[in-house]
């Protein structure tokens, strides 16, 4: 029987040597050795690197979102950049995802794990907090759940995945006004009265 402990121990091991040394350099030995196992501790586990590196980042991608249903959009909006922010900026997930996505231009195998993770965080967030705020009467009926999941998720990460500026204070509010402005929500923010005009 495997014992759990020990499995977990690979896991986390895998991830901080693929943030080392990425997926090109990584090795089993590696991946042992900063585990304290034997690799055939990991072989009766996983078959191979890549199935081991499949199996743990699909699962760490794929982690259950917090329930994103605070009753408005821009409450939902606001929940789900805070989860990703502090994702992003783990120091783990800023080394590990721009290393995989260049290999998944390499890799097939990795390019379809990475492709199925992405479509099924689509799936969760576009089917779940467009729809309810659809039905709250929030956005058009029409929105379209693949280009709203792109304007929401997009520029968080090209900010802190791609760019890799930090975030400023009162960033994350002025983007969830912007993307719910720009999924077709009325704006919130007061508008500004216009000078008279003299004459």
């Amino acid at each position: 029987m495997l014992r759990d402990d020990i499995t977990t121990a690979i896991r986390r091991a895998l991830m901080q040597e693929l943030a080392a040394v990425g997926y090109g350099r990584l090795s089993i030995e590696a991946v042992a050795r900063r585990a304290g196992v034997s690799k055939t501790a990991i072989y009766r586990r996983w078959s191979s690197k890549l199935e081991l590196v499949l199996e743990v980042v699909a699962a760490a991608a794929t982690s259950k979102l917090p329930a994103l249903d605070t009753g408005t959009l821009r409450g939902d909006l606001t929940l789900l950049f805070q989860v990703v922010a502090h994702a992003l900026r783990h120091p783990l997930a800023s080394q590990i995802i721009p290393d995989l996505l260049a290999e998944a231009a390499r890799n097939p195998t990795i390019d379809q794990t990475l492709q199925q993770v992405l479509r099924a965080r689509q799936q969760e967030i576009g089917g779940r907090l467009i729809s309810r705020a659809v039905r709250r009467g929030e956005l058009p009926a029409d929105t379209d759940p693949d280009a709203a999941v792109d304007l929401i998720v997009g520029p968080l990460y090209w900010r802190l995945a791609i760019a890799r500026t930090p975030l400023t204070p009162g960033y994350l509010g002025t983007l969830v006004e912007a993307v719910a402005v720009g999924l077709g929500a009325k704006s919130t923010l007061p508008r500004q009265r216009e000078a008279p005009v003299s004459g």
